[in-house]
């Protein structure tokens, strides 16, 4: 059976968006007070379709403390992955790509990094892309995805539409 083309999957995301983001203040240490943030992105494609920049400037309601970042997502037509890079204002650097796919609308992506001095798995889930109302959420592993804590959520409006309540 041939391996599902998902080189179409993030194209909802193209536009200007509304966004609104949750998150967790110190992840992995029991903490339950989250930092609300708004602000907007824009997604487009580049290289004909077969990659894509998301830029976002969000600012938080508690302190007004500003998120920068960029995202650069790539297609791999071979393995029929998704390779996605993030890169924050205040430390602008690539790093290693979350890699994964989409299967039956919910796009998953992993990669393994280092918070706070503990070895964690990190995933990044995608929902909703078609909806008008995209959600994301980061969560971490410290035990190879046995147990998860979600510390990032964010859900996104196209920027008409938000403008229409």
């Amino acid at each position: 059976m041939d391996e599902r083309d998902g080189s179409r999957d993030f194209d909802p995301l193209v536009g200007d968006w509304d966004f609104h983001l949750r998150r967790l203040q110190r992840p992995l240490t029991g903490s339950t007070e989250w930092v609300e943030f708004v602000g907007t992105s824009r997604c487009r494609n580049v290289w004909d379709g077969r990659a894509q920049v998301d830029e976002l400037s969000i600012v938080s309601q508690k302190d007004g403390a500003k998120i920068e970042g960029l995202t650069l997502r790539l297609y791999n037509p071979q393995t029929h992955e998704w390779s996605i890079y993030w890169a924050n204002g205040k430390n602008p650097s690539l790093g290693r790509p979350q890699v994964g796919k989409f299967v039956d609308g919910r796009g998953e992506f992993y990669d393994h990094d280092e918070i706070e001095g503990k070895k964690v798995l990190v995933r990044w889930v995608w929902l909703d892309l078609s909806s008008g109302s995209p959600k994301f959420e980061q969560s971490f592993s410290p035990d190879e995805g046995k147990t998860w804590e979600t510390n990032w959520v964010t859900v996104q409006r196209r920027h008409d539409d938000a403008r229409k309540d």
